[in-house]
């Protein structure tokens, strides 16, 4: 039997839209493990964050007994740790997302700024800088600072991987149908001033 024209269209069709089909499950589900393995990179900064906002608090107690007239210096680092605090957790809740990665960066820069100045306030202070506690939340926080640094270069290389995929062709005409519209945004630190605290040794 021999098969009509409009039969062998239909069937060529047909074909044609399953390979479309099975592509477009095979873009999807390399969108979804490269977002996936991005979000889980977040996850390992938001502890190592949440590991350093648990340690300002004891700093702040500690620095406050040999400085009652830095009252000023003490309630802004308090400050800052808390507006970082509320930073990271709507930034877990939407890893990514361009604005809540901005609010986070923002409120480190401003958290380590004013880390900064109670460092550089409390040279003053020869007996806190002796005090075996604040030299052992130092450390403490240097180890932190570097371990935020890895998992932050870790998150930003996947998410230039997710990004660069769905912004590759044929993936970029599939992403957007997919829900994977936006790209991804890189959390960058102003690590000059991130990193000023934990530079000062006691």
């Amino acid at each position: 039997m021999v098969l009509g024209p409009v039969l062998i269209a239909v069937l060529a069709l047909g074909g044609v839209a399953l390979l479309l089909f099975f592509y477009g499950v095979g873009v999807y589900n390399r969108l979804v493990t490269l977002k996936n393995r991005f979000q889980n990179a977040f996850s390992q900064i938001e502890v190592q964050l949440q590991r350093r906002y648990d340690l300002i608090p004891n700093l702040v107690e500690v620095a406050k007994g040999y400085m009652g007239h830095e009252r000023e210096t003490l309630e802004a680092v308090i400050s800052a740790r808390n507006q970082a605090v509320g930073a990271l957790k709507a930034a877990s809740a939407a890893p990514g997302d361009a604005t809540a990665m901005a609010n986070l960066a923002q409120a480190e820069q401003g958290l380590g700024g004013v880390l900064g100045r109670l460092f550089a306030v409390s040279e003053a202070y020869p007996d806190l800088k002796a005090n075996e506690n604040m030299a052992q939340l130092t450390e403490e926080l240097t180890s932190t600072e570097n371990k935020v640094a890895f998992a932050r270069q870790a998150y930003n290389d996947h998410v230039t991987e997710y990004n660069t995929y769905k912004q590759t062709f044929p993936p970029i005409f599939f992403a957007g149908l997919l829900g994977h519209g936006a790209d991804a945004e890189l959390l960058d630190f102003d690590d000059a001033v991130i990193n000023e605290a934990p530079k000062v040794s006691f």
